[in-house]
């Protein structure tokens, strides 16, 4: 009887430790996620700002500008404008015996 009692008294301490371990590990992995919840957050922040920023240096208002000023471009005459008109795209003849 007592080797028995020592027996389920062992298999108690393991079970016990196993409890603890398991909790020690659940307890490191949200810390990590909540870490890596807190990042995503800030990620995304910033790329909302970057994508307001990017908005900004785009705007053609701006691009005119910096390209009159600082490039010394202009629109050029309407007389010396030529449109290109697009050509129709060329159609091979298909090969012999296949559809």
């Amino acid at each position: 009887m007592t080797r028995l009692n020592l027996l389920l008294t062992g298999i108690l301490v393991l079970c016990a430790l196993g409890v603890v371990t398991s909790q020690n590990r659940a307890r490191k992995v949200y810390a990590e996620l909540q870490q890596a919840q807190e990042l995503a957050k800030h990620m995304n922040t910033e790329y909302g700002q970057l994508q307001l920023e990017q908005g900004t240096w785009a705007m053609h208002a701006r691009v005119e500008k910096i390209a009159t000023e600082r490039l010394h471009m202009h629109v050029p005459d309407a007389n010396k404008i030529q449109i290109v008109p697009l050509a129709p795209p060329v159609r091979t003849q298909p090969a012999a015996g296949k559809p």
